[in-house]
């Protein structure tokens, strides 16, 4: 490992020092992103994708549910499909020994929802909405996730006979005490059988195994007809999109996507993370040289540069008689606060006329009389104030 060598005192840093000491400081925060980005793409490839044929019993894609319904047909059990809850619930009105299978729930809004709870029958919910859950199984709550094959673990029969189910990626669920639940990942349930105003709900947090990739995987297809396949019918509900400006009133942040907060809550991370990787460099003020030193010389004339552009020979005056003043009343052994005290103006002037032998009038005049007019004034002034300086000084 190699490291840097700070330059010798007094010799300047080269261009290479100077970089590589601007890459060793900020390739904490490079690291820091970095690392935020793969996880940020590695959470959105975590997260399951729902395409528009996604549980569709009418599609032969990987995705659609079309194996699950034409096995069920086989073993007599009709699978009726619909499209709108109002149809549903007409269905079951007319069979109400069937099944209501319902997929895809995040299209459903409230009044799918009241259409649903008020008709008969069993009912199926496949990975439901927490809106879903609260209409048509109140007390499941949505919890953590499963990723395995798990075992039933219960008593249930239809998943008892089916044995270990595809429950990767699976959502899990906590119910009250008097559901039965199955699949258990810790406390929570990846199945959850509950009964519900004389009807039976059941809660079936894993879409990926009634598609048509994973149907014949494990004991998927077995667990699928036996919760659709044991009933006289099945209503598959494959609702449409909902018409727009019908989803209800939802807050900002729930109109958000996903991937947006969890975006933001990279940024907060990163911008706590540098706060507190750079307040480690906080400490004491450092007294540092200037760069340049600036001769008085240099303010002066830069100040009567500008005076002289202004036009401003009475402020130039005022400067001058007030430095001959301060000067003047400390050689004289004055207070300090003589030089800008009106009332001592008298005294000061028959001081200097005292010391320096010229006549109280011009005295009085070259420190408090009237500003000059032009440059010459100006240039006559200070000469004239230097002199009587000069002479206090040597007197």
């Amino acid at each position: 490992m190699t490291t840097l060598q700070a330059p010798p005192v007094g010799e300047p840093a080269t261009a290479g020092q100077v970089a590589r000491r601007r890459w060793q400081r900020s390739r904490g925060i490079l690291v820091a992103v970095l690392a935020l980005l793969v996880l940020g793409v590695l959470l959105a490839l975590m997260r399951p994708r729902t395409g528009s044929e996604t549980l569709d019993p009418d599609s032969p894609g990987q995705q659609g549910a079309r194996a699950l319904a034409e096995i069920t047909r086989q073993h007599g059990t009709p699978v009726t499909v619909v499209h709108t809850a109002a149809d549903a619930a007409e269905r079951l009105r007319a069979q109400p020994d069937a099944v209501l299978v319902v997929v895809r729930s995040e299209r459903l809004v409230a009044a799918d929802l009241t259409a649903l709870r008020g008709a008969p029958g069993d009912r199926l919910l496949v990975t439901p909405s927490s809106e879903t859950l609260n209409a048509l199984a109140p007390g499941v709550e949505a919890g953590g996730a499963a990723w395995g094959t798990p075992e039933p673990d219960c008593t249930l029969p239809a998943a008892a006979y089916a044995g270990n189910a595809d429950f990767l990626g699976a959502t899990t669920y906590t119910a009250p005490g008097e559901a039965t639940k199955c699949y258990l990942s810790g406390d929570e349930a990846g199945l959850v059988q509950l009964p519900v105003a004389g009807a039976t709900v059941t809660v079936l947090g894993s879409s990926r195994l009634l598609t048509n990739e994973h149907l014949a995987e494990h004991g998927n297809a077995a667990l699928a007809m036996n919760l659709i396949g044991s009933r006289s019918g099945a209503v598959w509900l494959m609702p449409d999109l909902p018409a727009p400006g019908s989803g209800g009133h939802k807050s900002f942040f729930e109109l958000v996507p996903f991937g947006v907060r969890l975006g933001l809550l990279q940024v907060v991370i990163a911008v706590v993370l540098v706060a507190l990787w750079r307040s480690r460099r906080l400490g004491p003020v450092v007294v540092e040289p200037l760069p340049v030193v600036v001769r008085s010389a240099e303010t002066v004339e830069g100040r009567a540069r500008l005076y002289r552009s202004r036009r401003a020979a009475d402020r130039a005056a005022e400067a001058l008689r007030a430095g001959a003043l301060e000067r003047l009343t400390a050689l004289l052994g004055m207070p300090r606060s003589a030089a800008s005290d009106p009332a001592m103006a008298a005294e000061i002037v028959a001081a200097v006329a005292a010391h320096t032998g010229r006549e109280q009038a011009m005295v009085g005049a070259a420190l408090y009389g009237p500003p000059p007019v032009d440059d010459a004034g100006l240039v006559s002034l200070a000469g004239v104030l230097d002199d009587l300086e000069r002479l206090v000084r040597n007197s």
